[in-house]
């Protein structure tokens, strides 16, 4: 099967749950700074969440340009991969609404690791779907950042239990290590 549906259905996926999360952001209710303020954990948690899912629609962009044909299992991984992000919105609400609260830190941390968890999945089925000489397992490498994130989130998640606020400055530090650009893949693949 060609690549084209399944990157569509995700790119639609992706944009729908940008929108969700940004339908919760409201308005201060007074046209106050003191307002404004009362909102800003809100604005905080779209906004590490909109810089996530960013990053997941890069890398999910990048990482389908390794591959030509998809299979059922693949298919199957990348809806994994979109049930776990398809849950940011519920937990950035969440969050944004209970600042520093073990809970709430406690599953947002959940659904980022799972999240990576199915992104992995879905990166190792694309490998033992292209066989021997794989262009993404040449392209990721050792992977240092895929391998490193599922601890730094069980780290956060630990740390929400204790200081909430340090589980969430953990969160952020992922999603700063992401930022910078991983030229992996377009490096491995012919201009």
């Amino acid at each position: 099967m060609q690549k084209n549906r399944l990157e569509a259905f995700s790119d639609g996926v992706l944009a729908i749950i940008i929108t969700i999360m940004v339908l919760e952001l409201r308005a201060p209710h007074e046209a106050t700074w003191e307002g404004l303020k009362d909102q800003l954990p809100i604005f905080c948690s779209y906004l590490l969440s909109f810089v996530y899912v960013a990053i997941y629609w890069n890398n999910h962009h990048h990482m389908l340009h390794t591959v030509h044909h998809v299979n059922g299992p693949v298919l199957w991984a990348n809806i994994h991969l979109l049930f776990w992000l398809s849950l940011i919105p519920f937990t950035t609400s969440w969050m944004g609404e209970h600042p520093l609260s073990s809970v709430t830190g406690v599953v947002y941390g959940f659904s980022l690791l799972m999240s990576a968890v199915a992104y992995m999945v879905l990166q190792n089925t694309i490998i033992r779907s292209q066989g021997e000489g794989s262009v993404l397992r040449q392209a990721t490498g050792k992977d240092f950042k895929g391998k490193i994130s599922p601890v730094l989130y069980i780290a956060g998640i630990l740390l929400s239990l204790v200081q909430p606020l340090l589980g969430d400055l953990m969160y952020v530090l992922v999603a700063l290590m992401w930022l910078i650009p991983d030229r992996r893949i377009e490096k491995t693949l012919p201009h």
